[in-house]
């Protein structure tokens, strides 16, 4: 992922100014990701298919730095695994021992966090899943977010897989810096592009990230589809996970704490009724 800085790390208020202005992104396809909904959880499989293709291809530009390399447990694997995976993909940190001199670095270990990397000015992609709103209502948070979510994910998914694609007709003498995308709008628009206020005829924007994704990328050990489609959407459902890395505990935390507090509620009906029954049942004198 080339220069994700003018795709995914701008926030979801220039996204909202640039809808404002005129332009706005093409509409988002609604995918039905497993950790959707109160009851949903996380696909493991799908995480380390994310993981893979967060490894091979973004990485080289963009950090995890919030992210504990240790958390890697949490989709399936093991201690050993994880410290294999350190040793393969050659994750190394600062050093900082007392006798570390400056530039020093040592193998991770798995309580270290991911490196910070920050290449060709990409940002760290820890919590981008939700620093991009996908969906939008009435005043920017209504009705869409509340049935569909924030749409972070989708937002990724639909940029990395049908994004990118020919620039429009007015755009043909036009020379603008990166690429055209779909759903992406907050990027440069040219003027032949405007209407005679400013505003912009087409839907999304030039984009300096050159397309990260093609299809066939990678190769799963688990014999997965490698379809442009199918692996943007497994590199968006694991950047959730690092976004929200304890969704699954927290939404079986929320339900028991929900069947307590009805159960509770019950109790509490029946208590009353019943020190109130026989106070009810006189009639006054």
């Amino acid at each position: 992922m080339k220069k994700l800085l003018l795709s995914l790390g701008l926030s979801t208020c220039l996204g909202t100014a640039a809808l404002a202005a005129g332009g706005g992104g093409a509409h988002l396809e609604d995918y039905s990701f497993s950790f959707e909904g109160p009851f949903g959880s996380y696909d493991k499989m799908q995480l380390q298919r994310g993981l893979q293709v967060y490894t091979e291809i973004c990485a080289s530009c963009h950090g995890l730095q919030y992210v504990p390399l240790r958390a890697l447990e949490d989709l399936g694997y093991t201690d050993a695994q994880v410290r294999a995976y350190i040793a393969d993909v050659g994750i190394f940190v600062p050093d900082d021992g007392l006798e570390a001199q400056p530039g020093d670095e040592r193998l991770a270990i798995p309580s270290d966090k991911f490196p910070v990397n920050d290449g060709a000015g990409a940002p760290d992609l820890s919590l981008m899943a939700k620093a991009r709103a996908g969906f939008h209502g009435p005043m920017g948070t209504g009705i869409n977010q509340f049935l569909k979510g924030m749409g972070g994910p989708e937002y990724i998914a639909n940029l990395l897989g049908h994004g990118y694609i020919d620039p429009p007709e007015c755009a043909a003498d036009a020379d603008m810096d990166g690429q055209y995308n779909l759903y992406f709008t907050a990027g440069g628009i040219p003027d032949s592009c405007k209407d005679e206020d400013g505003h912009s005829t087409i839907e999304g924007s030039w984009i300096a990230m050159g397309q990260p994704l093609y299809g066939d990328d990678v190769e799963y050990a688990d014999g997965s589809s490698t379809e442009l489609e199918e692996v943007s959407k497994d590199v968006a459902a694991f950047l959730m996970w690092t976004a929200e890395p304890h969704m699954d505990s927290r939404k079986q935390s929320g339900l028991l704490s929900v069947l307590f507090l009805g159960l509770l509620t019950v109790l509490l009906y029946l208590t009353n009724k019943k020190i109130w029954a026989r106070v009810k049942g006189k009639k006054p004198e």
